[in-house]
């Protein structure tokens, strides 16, 4: 990974590889030591997830659970720290197993070394991620 990327550049780098349903290639932007949270996360879902390892197996059957058809929009606001941003974006999609229409609004916080993320956190709504995937058996 370039370490002249910005912490912008590897933020739409993650959003291309999740749109194209790489979970591979979303793992392969983190450090080794990543460190990636959900602070609003359901009970049955991890909120933290430490490495690179942790956090493609959490996310390698994302594709086969939310079909994600397009990212709406997405503002990325610089920080007074060169190494992060804050993004705002929304995606729309549907629930495969149960058909439910997913459409999400998130709030995330990326942190960048030497071209890779260390720290990633996400915010989105629980309870509508609850009704969207309502009846869906993570495990």
């Amino acid at each position: 990974m370039s370490s002249n990327a910005t912490p912008a550049d590897i933020f739409k780098r993650s959003l291309d590889a999740f749109l194209a349903k790489d979970m591979r290639g979303w793992a392969d932007l983190c450090a080794e030591d990543v460190l990636v949270e959900f602070p609003f996360s359901p009970d049955n879902l991890p909120s933290k997830i430490e490495g690179r390892q942790g956090i493609f197996e959490y996310l390698q059957y994302y594709p086969t659970i939310i079909d994600i058809h397009e990212i709406d929009s997405v503002t990325v606001y610089a920080t007074d720290r060169p190494d992060s941003v804050v993004a705002e974006w929304s995606v729309t999609g549907h629930v495969i197993p149960n058909g439910n229409k997913y459409d999400m609004a998130y709030a995330t916080f990326l942190t960048v070394r030497d071209g890779q993320i260390t720290n990633y956190r996400e915010y989105w709504n629980p309870l509508a991620f609850g009704q969207a995937l309502e009846g869906v058996s993570f495990g």
